[in-house]
């Protein structure tokens, strides 16, 4: 088992790449050039900017029973049609019961705004959601690990 995550804007990375050094569990960060980083206990892999570059490149390595980290649905979509356990850096998982209206409300929302409406701003990170994660994922790494 392996966990992957999604670094293009994850604010979740430290949290994760703690807990994976933690249990010695393999840890993968996935960016673009535009995003670079880099995190000790984690091998970081990089690859060019571009539409959904980070995505597909990490869809192509993620394999049964490893553990993806992401905010993105489409992303969230393709790995779970992998056989992969998927969590949002709020601390929800993605399953196949709430992928449909998920990805419904993303479509949405895009034609909303293609169409001239303004969302809300995204409010500011809070430590309650980074305690959420932090449970959640130690949770699936006690079920699958």
């Amino acid at each position: 088992m392996r966990v992957l995550i999604d670094g293009d804007g994850c604010p979740v990375v430290d949290i994760a790449v703690e807990l994976c050094r933690k249990r010695n569990v393999h840890c993968l960060l996935l960016c673009d050039t535009a995003h670079e980083f880099h995190r000790e206990g984690a091998e970081t892999l990089t690859f060019d900017k571009g539409a959904d570059s980070v995505d597909f490149a990490l869809v192509n390595r993620v394999q049964t029973g490893d553990l993806v980290i992401t905010q993105d649905y489409g992303l969230a979509s393709m790995c779970l049609a992998r056989n992969a356990r998927v969590l949002h850096q709020d601390g929800w998982e993605y399953t196949a019961w709430n992928m449909d209206g998920l990805l419904l409300q993303r479509h949405t929302s895009k034609k909303f705004r293609l169409s001239g409406g303004r969302m809300k701003a995204i409010p500011k990170r809070t430590e309650q959601q980074n305690s959420a994660f932090r449970a959640a994922m130690e949770a699936v790494l006690d079920e699958i690990g």
